[in-house]
């Protein structure tokens, strides 16, 4: 008797790309797709396409060699003009998610997203196939987020509406249905861990922020925090890595406020350039407003760079409360008095910060969430 296939479909709001027939898209999204898709024998995505963006240093192929990509058009609920596109090509695009659904084995849909939202409606006609979602955003209970998020959030973890779902979210949090499962996310292998080596605290202070130029990510307030860091009296220096709608402001701030050599911009770099540049990192900071499972900060702590972020979604957890990175508010004032009180307690207590940092972070590699896959896909 012939085998039947095993055919995943991939629901997501991730823009691709196509070069010399493969289909590209953000690599660390893609990366770990890579993982789920290697368990199947054909996969469809459901996602937008884009035939005149290039593929870039952030975007990565997927890896495999029966994969199609299902198009439909970006669309946001954003204005009155995207809400009336989107009832234009709602009959589309259900038709084409409805049509993936009733042929695929596992629905997998990467929320929150737009399409996600979409997809989780009619996933609720398939109450018999498998599924996973994997849940990027903030999943902390009672937390301030767009109305969209908290929908697909209820409707998700719904165990009357949602059959067979696994719903996979950053943190662990209290009175959770039974599909809720707490998880991960990873970037480096086992091969690539490293041994903790002591940092020298009294030479100039490395300061890495990894995220995009926008409003969420704060920049311009890491940029301050350098500054009175500077006018305090430490020696110290920002790297900065990301690229996005305020690049240019945060670069003329930068120049007005005369930090031109204090803080250097790299725009997007790959995953090797950025691993280069955490391994001699003092500091990684991330004063941001919303976080899933913050990779910029979970890929510092892998190198022992001390984490510096805001107390916000389950980034409390990952610094132990304190007891492995410096949890600030977001406020200017307050987080560099925090950032100064834990930089005069010495060295020998950033070690302890950076060495439980590095030994947190290395437990989470990519060979254990190729595991943990694994499970979600065999219960």
């Amino acid at each position: 008797m012939k085998k039947k296939n095993k055919i995943l479909a991939i629901f997501t709001l991730v823009e691709h790309r196509q070069k010399d027939g493969k289909y590209y898209g953000y690599a660390p999204y893609v990366s770990e797709m890579n993982i789920w898709t290697s368990h199947f024998d054909e996969v469809l995505v459901v996602g937008p396409f884009s035939s005149s963006a290039e593929v870039g240093n952030l975007d990565l192929a997927y890896d495999h060699s029966n994969l199609s990509l299902i198009k439909i058009p970006s669309f946001h609920i954003k204005s009155l003009k995207g809400i009336l596109k989107l009832i234009l090509r709602l009959p589309t695009i259900g038709f084409k998610i409805n049509k993936v659904m009733s042929y695929a084995n596992h629905l997998h849909f990467r929320c929150p997203s737009n399409v996600s939202a979409i997809a989780a409606l009619i996933q609720i006609f398939y109450p018999s196939k498998p599924k996973s979602a994997k849940y990027a955003g903030n999943w902390k209970p009672n937390s301030k987020q767009p109305i969209g998020y908290r929908f697909q959030k209820w409707l998700l973890s719904n165990t009357l509406l949602t059959k067979n779902m696994q719903v996979l979210v950053y943190g662990e949090w209290p009175n959770q249905t039974k599909s809720v499962v707490p998880f991960f996310s990873a970037t480096y292998k086992v091969s690539e861990r490293v041994p903790y080596q002591r940092k020298d605290y009294k030479k100039k202070l490395k300061f890495v922020f990894i995220g995009a130029m926008v409003v969420g990510k704060r920049p311009f307030l890491t940029i301050d925090i350098i500054k009175r860091l500077l006018e305090n009296g430490f020696n110290c220096e920002l790297h900065m890595f990301g690229d996005g709608l305020l690049i240019n402001e945060v670069k003329d701030y930068i120049e007005a406020n005369h930090l031109q050599d204090a803080v250097v911009m790299h725009g997007n770099q790959n995953k090797e350039v950025i691993k280069q540049n955490l391994k001699d990192a003092h500091f990684t900071i991330l004063p941001s407003k919303s976080e899933g499972w913050p990779k910029a900060i979970a890929e510092g702590m892998f190198f022992g760079a001390i984490p510096i972020s805001t107390k916000i979604s389950c980034l409390p957890w990952i610094l132990d409360w304190g007891k492995r990175g410096i949890l600030i508010d977001a406020d200017l004032d307050a987080a560099t008095e925090t950032i100064v009180e834990e930089l005069k307690k010495g060295d020998t207590h950033l070690a302890s910060l950076s060495k439980s940092a590095l030994e947190w972070s290395q437990e989470y590699t990519v060979d254990r969430l190729e595991k943990e896959i694994d499970k979600v896909l065999n219960r």
